[in-house]
């Protein structure tokens, strides 16, 4: 049996998620930094073992005091949780080129299922002999079950912040050495 590696392509991937704010517009942050890998048997994606991490500081908002609140203890703790992660526990093909991706995430120390679904894009060979294949990935997680509990109500009465945070990546993976199991 063969098994092959699989890493992020940083530069061709992104990583973004969506909350409601006021309960009647979305903002929408990304996430610059992040690492994760498949390793798949053959070449077939199918029950690929994923692993993925992201460096919580980088968060992005496009507002820095928003990103800065964010980074702190009533969000993300950034200093004492630098990472959000990902492990897979399986990848299953539904039809054609759609998966349910099922793992475990942790966010601060908080770890729980979830299942994402994931639109295989397919394969192709880059300028520079490199194969690569691509990935969208979506999914929706509850914030509070993950310890972001921060809640806030406006003088009005209106809810600053929504419970439902919806997940998105964009994913580019390049192929790198088919190793040969006994």
């Amino acid at each position: 049996m063969a098994t092959t590696t699989w890493v992020i392509d940083p530069t061709h991937s992104e990583v973004q998620f969506k909350i409601k704010h006021l309960v009647i517009s979305t903002v929408t942050g990304s996430f610059k930094k992040f690492e994760g890998q498949a390793v798949t048997e053959n070449d077939s994606f199918e029950g690929a073992q994923i692993s993925f991490a992201l460096d919580v500081n980088s968060i992005d908002t496009n507002q820095e005091q928003r990103d800065e609140h964010l980074r702190n203890n009533d969000f993300f703790d950034v200093a004492a949780y630098p990472q959000i992660t990902f492990t897979s526990t399986s990848l299953t093909k539904v039809e054609d080129d759609e998966y349910k991706l099922t793992g475990n995430l942790t966010v601060k120390d908080v770890t729980k299922p979830v299942t994402l679904n994931v639109e295989y894009g397919g394969t192709a060979t880059d300028f520079y002999g490199n194969e690569k294949a691509g990935f969208e990935i979506t999914g929706k997680i509850n914030r509070k079950e993950f310890g972001l509990t921060f809640h806030a109500v406006t003088e009005a009465g209106s809810i600053v912040l929504g419970d439902e945070v919806k997940l998105s990546a964009s994913v580019q993976l390049v192929k790198q050495a088919q190793e040969v199991v006994a």
